[in-house]
């Protein structure tokens, strides 16, 4: 098939509707397959069979909670077996995944609950990166801690009803996690196979909140059907798995990458081996004494932590056949010199196609595999026009990225503008990225058209620190760009205004950030200006890019400070 002049790979339509599956089906069917290890994190591991025994009871918990079909359902539970198990839980009883960063603060936690109406959150007591959740919920919903019962009827979030804690429950509004497990004893298993039959593979499964252009991060619809196929297709037409791979992620699960690939495993009874919490050291031991085949770091920061670490050079990755991996055309070329014997290959996506929507193949050439992202996968076409319409632009011609599929998102939760803007009447999602198709059909990503920045790995909305930043009574205006970063590949800069009479520092402005959003988020460079470049009414922000990242290179600058023990 032909759009645009470039051709696209349609045998997705090969792939047969056996392949469109709901998340516990899915699950069910490799379980019934294979009695191998499903997940294998660094101190838990669970087989196929017991992953779906421990979804099973999960769910009848969750049904012995209330949770209805079609609810929502908080996830900010440490990473690992149950994990999955939640998430598989949540799907059989029909309800919705709502995975929650934990590295968000108070406000950035009482926008999700609230804006997803979830009835529920399973938490945990303790996490890495949130070592206090239960003083965090307390903060970002403070009539939380004048409740005196389990059943909650909270102003902040009127439809949340049960917050179940995983570990230290003695606050009064806590519900007890084993004790929810245990409730569920009493529910019969048809049940659950009564309310997991209900579920059509394109209900909504899981809903993940990604910072956009707006203020607060947007809900990303995703059915069933989408992480399902994606799995099957990125298994059998990029990674050809079988169940003898062994499957190597250190991408949170909270990120959608770290959720997706786990279905590529399910779809050929793959091993998924999981950091849990990522440490360079802890991962070469793990590649290594789970016998690696293919490893997916995404993100140059983690692959380059590990390649850099002591213990590297001594380290048995002989198993290894592919790394996927992103970064620019330089540095990817210097990471597979280091591992020559396993083929890196590169992608392009997003939360919006369920992960990736295009990504390379072993038997391209290395400039190929290091300077584009890739075919898209089969069943998603993707198109370049010209910005803001739909004209397509020749092979090779720079524009906006554009596309459509079963793995793309069905909207963004109760947030009709935002969806209506960002389809067209065709059904074709407008990404906001420049990129470019070459005459074979390879997507290429370049740049951002939307004011976004991306720090290390994680999205970053610059309207998002500026509307925190302007908060700050000496602040007048303040503008948020990326500066260039050797470890995080850009980090948020602010150009700040000051209010007539007030005064300001670096110092203030950062501690002023530090507790109220997300450590990724807090501007490292602060710049103070009087006037700012301006084309018309607009503040020319690509000048002010420019000139920090003149400023950087000028002092011999490469790569940010770190603000907390945290910043990893």
């Amino acid at each position: 098939m032909a759009s645009g002049g470039v051709n696209f790979d349609d045998s997705y339509f090969l792939l047969g509707p056996s392949r469109a599956s709901t998340f516990a089906d899915s699950l069910d069917s490799a379980a019934s397959r294979w009695s191998h290890t499903a997940l294998a994190f660094p101190h838990e591991r669970a087989t196929y069979p017991e992953l779906a025994s421990r979804a099973d009871d999960l769910a009848r918990g969750l049904l012995a909670l209330g949770v209805g079909a079609g609810e929502k359902v908080g996830v900010l539970i440490a990473q690992g077996v149950d994990y999955f198990a939640l998430v598989f839980g949540i799907a059989k009883v029909g309800a919705v995944s709502v995975p929650i960063n934990p590295r968000f603060k108070a406000r950035e936690l009482k926008h999700v609950i609230s804006n997803s109406d979830m009835t529920a959150l399973v938490a945990s007591d303790n996490l890495l990166e949130m070592p206090d959740p239960l003083d965090m919920l307390e903060e970002a919903l403070p009539s939380l801690a004048s409740a005196m019962e389990p059943e909650l009827h909270l102003a902040e979030a009127p439809l949340l009803r049960h917050i179940v804690i995983d570990g230290d429950s003695s606050r009064d509004w806590a519900s007890d996690y084993v004790s929810m497990l245990e409730g569920g004893g009493s529910t019969p298993d048809e049940l659950v196979l009564s309310r997991s039959a209900s579920v059509a593979i394109r209900d909504t499964a899981i809903i993940m909140y990604t910072s956009g252009t707006t203020a607060n991060p947007k809900g990303v619809m995703l059915p069933h059907e989408a992480l399902v196929r994606h799995g099957f297709t990125i298994a059998e037409t990029r990674f050809e798995l079988t169940e003898d791979d062994r499957v190597w992620s250190a991408l949170p699960l909270h990120h959608i990458g770290g959720m997706a690939f786990f279905f590529t495993c399910l779809a050929a009874g793959a091993t998924y081996c999981h950091t849990a919490n990522f440490d360079p050291g802890r991962s070469i031991e793990q590649l290594q004494d789970e016998g690696c085949t293919i490893a997916i770091p995404i993100f140059e920061t983690i692959w380059l932590a590990v390649l850099n670490h002591p213990d590297f050079e001594q380290a048995d990755f002989s198993k290894l056949r592919i790394i996927h991996l992103l970064g620019v055309a330089e540095r990817l070329a210097q990471m597979q010199a280091v591992l020559p014997h396993a083929i890196q290959v590169s992608s392009y996506g997003a939360t919006e196609c369920s992960s990736f929507l295009s990504m390379g193949k072993v038997n391209e050439s290395l400039e190929v595999r290091t300077t584009t992202g890739g075919h898209p996968i089969p069943g998603i076409h993707a198109r370049v026009v010209v910005p803001d319409s739909s004209e397509d632009l020749p092979a090779g011609e720079l524009g906006e990225i554009i596309y459509r599929g079963w793995s793309v998102f069905t909207g963004y939760y109760k947030d009709p503008e935002a969806t209506a803007a960002a389809f067209d009447s065709e059904g074709w999602f407008h990404t906001g990225d420049l990129g470019t198709l070459d005459a074979e059909g390879r997507l290429t990503y370049v740049s951002r058209i939307k004011d976004m920045l991306k720090v290390g790995g994680e999205n970053v909305a610059a309207a998002e620190v500026e509307g925190h930043l302007i908060s700050h009574p000496a602040v007048l205006l303040a503008q948020v760009v990326g500066a260039p970063d050797a470890r995080y590949a850009e980090v948020p800069a602010a150009f700040i205004q000051l209010a007539p009479g007030e005064s300001a520092t670096d110092e203030e402005l950062t501690d002023y950030c530090l507790g109220s959003i997300a450590t990724f988020k807090v501007p490292r460079y602060f710049r103070f200006v009087d006037d700012w470049p301006m084309s018309g009414t607009k503040i020319k922000k690509h000048v002010l890019r420019d000139q920090i990242a003149a400023d950087l290179a000028e002092a011999g600058i490469t790569e940010a400070p770190k603000l907390s023990s945290r910043d990893k």
